[in-house]
């Protein structure tokens, strides 16, 4: 007589992971772009936006911000989608190049466009891998 034992991973303990993973990219992500951007002004491009200036921790702040959010929705697609690592990277790469569209659009210098672009792709390209990895193909 031969006796199988599945284990299963508890729907508490895998999100638990996630937001761990989640909040440990987005602190990497932000640091990324705060120096992205740091480089980018001691290079001599400009951070001003319509005339104001971004301080280089608003950069840190928002890439936060918008990660745990990127987690939150990691965590509903993992409670809910077939698929939650495709759906999540399919949907991230769709706000990812949504969100290039402001920085297109803003009243700033071509090179300040292109950083405030950077930036996001920087931020994408630490955040979305780890975070995907977390979800159940």
């Amino acid at each position: 007589m031969t006796t199988t034992v599945t284990t299963t991973r508890g729907t508490a303990s895998t999100l638990g992971v996630l937001a761990g993973t989640g909040v440990a990219a987005a602190v990497t992500a932000s640091a990324a772009t705060m120096a992205v951007a740091a480089a980018g002004h001691a290079a001599g491009i400009s951070l001003d936006v319509s005339g104001a200036p971004i301080p280089v921790t608003g950069f840190g702040t928002l890439t936060a911000v918008f990660s745990l959010i990127g987690v939150v929705i990691a965590a509903a697609l993992a409670r809910f989608a077939r698929r939650p690592r495709r759906t999540f990277v399919r949907t991230t790469v769709a706000l990812t190049v949504l969100s290039l569209v402001p920085d297109v659009l803003v009243d700033a210098a071509p090179a300040t466009k292109a950083l405030l672009m950077l930036t996001h792709l920087v931020a994408a390209a630490i955040v979305i891998p780890v975070v995907a990895r977390r979800l159940a193909a």
